[in-house]
């Protein structure tokens, strides 16, 4: 396979490349809803209260004999996903570059996870190890399946419409999130008129996730094809010896790498900003539950639009200077945050309209423009490590949330100290020779990049 076998095999034609692409923005659609309903609202507040019914007098519950304290059984149940993630990616990721058979991995990610999302709705009465088991295997699929959808893309799409054709992933998977969430947040709200207990409408929500995800998931299983595998030397070594691997293969590609440190430090920040959002808005706002919703739900809607502006703008400027763009938006949005007024909702939502506008187009040309740093037949082994600077090295953010709201006793300083992220990921950002960085990883380089 040549430099670029296309990696988009234009000799398939146009119509068929369209028709790719069009399922696998579907997938987004398909997941997404895991991420908004399930992990952003409902399941968090909903295992907690299991675990708390479980657990003894002194508020502990002990899941294989550990004392764990009942309200942060979740957070524990995250962490742990994200180890079984860091395990499981780097070794799907090189079987995946290796056989070329990205879609019958896929399946079994996506399903794996819309099952054990679907097996919430049995969730009830004190089983909070099930639902701790269930987590761990929904969210440990999920970040597997979404490193080899993000590795479909350099295949589906030549490097000037990777910008636009990520940004409308993004769209698709909020435009989704947010259509899911009304549904819920009736049923939720209502569950009284349907005659189901509040615990029922929750499990309901939970369930039809895994539903959603599971029934969307098979336009791209239907549409997106596998490549052949270019040839490769040897086996894929296992477990962390692959990540170290797929890592010592980046140190000859440097500024491939400078990118995913930047990503990584950006990134860190945008999703702990998306993670204690709620925490500042209920703790230091004094804000109550129905008003943190419809923030996430205006969130959801705007990203869409936002995804989509960004994209266009990254046709007029390229995607490098409008990420550089976003990330001063986001500063400018923290500090608007920091100076919000208490038990004012109106500017709340004015902020989580600002956080949406950015937040789509930020993570979604970022993704297109890692596409073009990574060399022709190690898409998902490098997507492997674009995942897990995503989803397994998002720890930092909150740690300094945390530690300086400890030190402070203020949300606001703890807010406000997240600008360092974005200050530092634009730095780093900004030093990174886009254009070089791609015609060193045998890529052709784009008119506007």
């Amino acid at each position: 396979m040549g430099t670029d076998t296309l990696r988009t095999d234009a000799a398939d034609g146009a119509d068929g490349r369209r028709r790719e692409q069009r399922g696998w923005y579907f997938y987004d659609w398909a997941c997404s809803v895991y991420s908004t309903s399930v992990l952003t609202v409902f399941l968090g507040p909903y295992l907690t209260s299991v675990a708390e019914s479980a657990a003894d007098a002194d508020g502990y519950v002990h899941p294989l004999g550990i004392p764990v304290r009942a309200g942060a059984f979740f957070a524990y149940s995250v962490s742990l996903s994200v180890i079984v993630a860091v395990l499981v990616m780097p070794l799907v990721g090189a079987a995946a570059d290796r056989t070329g058979r990205k879609k019958p991995l896929l399946a079994a990610a996506a399903y794996t996870g819309a099952a054990a999302t679907t097996a919430m709705f049995f969730l009830d009465g004190d089983r909070y190890l099930l639902g701790g088991l269930l987590l761990v295997v929904a969210n440990a699929a999920q970040s597997v399946a979404m490193m080899l959808y993000n590795s479909y893309l350099p295949q589906i799409a030549p490097p000037e419409e990777r910008d636009a054709v990520s940004s409308r992933g993004w769209a698709f998977g909020y435009a989704a999130g947010a259509s899911a969430l009304v549904a819920n947040l009736i049923l939720y709200t209502a569950h009284d008129s349907f005659g189901l207990s509040e615990s029922a409408a929750v499990r309901i929500c939970l369930a039809s996730a895994g539903l959603w995800w599971g029934a969307f998931a098979l336009i791209p299983l239907r549409r997106l094809r596998d490549r052949r595998a270019p040839a490769r030397e040897g086996s894929a070594p296992p477990g962390f010896r692959q990540l170290a691997a797929t890592v010592r293969d980046m140190r000859r590609h440097p500024f491939t790498l400078a990118f995913l440190l930047a990503y990584l430090v950006y990134n860190d920040g945008i999703q702990t900003v998306i993670s204690q959002a709620s925490v500042y808005g209920s703790e230091e706002l004094g804000l109550g539950q129905s008003t943190l919703i419809v923030a996430v739900l205006l969130v959801q809607v705007l990203a869409v639009a936002g995804a989509l502006a960004l994209g266009r703008l990254a046709r007029t400027y390229g995607a490098k200077r409008t990420v550089l763009g976003s990330l001063v938006a986001w500063t400018v949005t923290l500090a608007a945050g920091y100076l919000l007024p208490a038990g004012a909702p109106v500017w709340f939502f004015v902020l989580a309209a600002g956080i949406g506008l950015v937040l789509g187009g930020s993570q979604a040309l970022s993704r297109s423009l890692f596409s073009h740093l990574v060399p022709p037949g190690k898409e998902a082994e490098y997507f492997a490590a674009y995942e897990l600077s995503d989803r397994g090295m998002s720890w930092l953010g909150p740690l300094l949330f945390g530690l300086t709201y400890q030190l402070t006793g203020s949300y606001r300083d703890a807010i406000i100290s997240l600008v360092a992220f974005f200050v530092i990921g634009f730095v780093l950002l900004a030093r990174v020779p886009v254009r070089r960085a791609i015609g060193d990883a045998g890529n052709p380089v784009p008119e506007r990049i």
